[in-house]
């Protein structure tokens, strides 16, 4: 089925096998028939607000049906989507909002009250709708969804833009990808053919709709092939294999912090009782790998590596004789792959350098930064994308991700710039300064340690509360250490190996031994 856009896609679907499973989450299942009808209504809806092709449309919630409505509803109106992590507040949900210009916002109660504090400084957002409809003074979710107005009717092309999709911010604030149909549907043809997907298939994914990955895999992929679509509303390391056994899943989604989170639960006599013939799940060690191989009896695939503008950029088909467990695959077909040193130059070999990359095709990757041509500009310095990723070529000729060459941060999957976090530390009225860098966690990935510089003392429990209300539970450090002066080179920057080789001994503060985390229920 050819399509160039994913209105189009849907429309195509709903016409050939209208009752099929197009998606469900929670208690709800869309066919495709049914998605087809819904989106309409929401495109009409949002077009009668004067929300057209191009304005940019945000949602803040966790993952819930209405966002699968709005994915495709937001799509066949032509606006730009911009889907927002639901756990943003203060400074972080303020950046991204306004850097984005985005003049509607689809949001619940808790994302009405983390906007409440900073709508006056949103002056281009006039328009709140509320999933929630206990709002008398916004308009309910559901007076857009019911709209009998006539769907736009426009004319998109794969250049047009599908999403602005955000990145983790890594030296800076985050930046606003550029995101066209032709990439979601780039991404998912490639994906779906390396997992050797077929119409007999059914998915299963875990992953919040804010992030590229759902986007892009768990949502266009399925889509693409015509498979249905089970996605969790929350991800549960015990349930997963018993919901894909419920729901007759052959393939899952996840990544690697979900697999150590499953890896992590206790063994069962069921663990074995599924259809599922294929998990991808990167990052993910050659100890775990053997794991899930004995455990619950599948291979996972790892051999893929991508970030939000391009997804992905490596990866090796299940059944090809390239697979390499210790990498995470070779160039992506519509893309040369490259590793540079400081100075731009290619190295052949078993290199190592920053994993860089050219399209060979259009809309194989991002189509720039929103509004911030230089940036886009210093991303494709010397004809090429900078990742800022260091790899290194195996002897088999696949890459290996090694670490991080921009100062960016990966805690329990999430993306963290710590810049950003530094930024909202340093509003506390008694920090002169911090710095936040990574230390090993033992759940793999990243636990966040913050050094700070006071003025007067502060107790962990009241640098805690801080930390609670200033940022996303995901982004609070977990270690803090005191120090009189961060160190410094002669420009003034800061040394953050030097702090980095303290480590979390000696006056380091641990929030979780102090009994300081944050629950569940109290995460937005």
């Amino acid at each position: 089925m050819t399509s160039h856009v994913i209105p189009e896609l849907l429309r195509a679907r709903a016409g050939a096998t209208p009752d099929r499973v197009c998606c469900a989450m929670d208690e709800k299942t869309y066919t495709y028939a049914e998605m087809d009808r819904i989106s309409d209504r929401i495109a009409a809806g949002i077009a009668g607000l004067g929300a057209g092709p191009g304005e940019r449309v945000a949602t803040l919630a966790p993952n819930r049906p209405e966002l699968l409505e709005l994915f495709y509803g937001l799509a066949k109106g032509g606006a730009a989507q911009v889907p927002l992590n639901a756990y943003l507040k203060g400074e972080f949900l303020l950046h991204q909002l306004r850097q984005s210009r985005s003049r509607v916002l689809v949001t619940d109660a808790a994302g009405r009250a983390a906007l409440a504090p900073i709508r006056a400084q949103l002056p281009e957002l006039h328009t709140v709708i509320m999933l929630d409809d206990d709002e008398d003074d916004e308009i309910a979710y559901t007076a857009i969804r019911d709209h009998d107005g006539p769907v736009p009717a426009l004319s998109l092309s794969p250049a047009d833009t599908m999403s602005i999709l955000y990145t983790s911010g890594t030296t800076g604030l985050p930046k606003g990808c550029v995101a066209s149909h032709g990439y979601y549907l780039r991404s998912a043809q490639v994906l779906g053919d390396a997992l050797e997907i077929d119409d007999s298939d059914v998915l299963l994914a875990g992953l919040p709709l804010f992030h590229a990955g759902a986007r892009l895999v768990t949502v266009t992929l399925p889509l693409l092939f015509g498979i249905p679509a089970y996605l969790e509303g929350t991800f549960s390391a015990r349930g997963y294999f018993p919901h894909a056994r419920e729901v007759g899943a052959t393939v899952m989604i996840a990544v690697g912090a979900m697999g150590a989170a499953i890896l992590a639960t206790d063994p069962t006599d069921g663990d074995r009782d599924h259809s599922v013939r294929r998990i991808m799940c990167a990052p993910l060690s050659l100890e775990s790998q053997a794991m899930f191989r004995q455990r619950f009896g599948v291979e996972p695939w790892v051999d893929v590596f991508g970030q939000t503008e391009c997804m992905p950029m490596t990866l090796t088909a299940l059944s090809s004789d390239r697979r390499d467990p210790n990498g995470c695959g070779i160039a992506a077909p519509d893309l040369e792959v490259a590793l540079l040193d400081p100075d731009g130059n290619v190295l052949e070999g078993e290199a190592s350098g920053e994993i860089c990359i050219r399209p060979l095709a259009p809309h194989a990757m991002f189509e720039g930064y929103f509004e911030q041509p230089e940036a886009t500009v210093e991303a494709f310095r010397g004809l090429w994308y900078h990742t800022g990723d260091f790899g290194r070529r195996l002897p088999s000729g696949a890459f290996a991700f090694v670490d991080r060459l921009k100062d960016c941060l990966r805690r329990r999957g999430e993306n963290i710039s710590s810049f950003e976090v530094e930024q909202a530390i340093d509003h506390h009225p008694a920090i002169v300064e911090s710095a936040v860098h990574a230390v090993p966690s033992e759940l793999g990935e990243d636990d966040l340690k913050a050094v700070i510089v006071v003025s007067s003392p502060i107790k962990p429990a009241e640098l805690f509360d801080f930390f609670k209300n200033s940022l996303p539970y995901f982004a609070i450090p977990r270690y803090v250490e005191v120090i009189d002066a961060l160190p410094r080179n002669g420009v003034g920057r800061v040394l953050k190996h030097k702090l980095r080789d303290i480590g979390t001994g000696g006056n380091t503060v641990d929030f979780e031994e102090l009994n300081l985390t944050v629950a569940r229920e109290d995460r937005r």
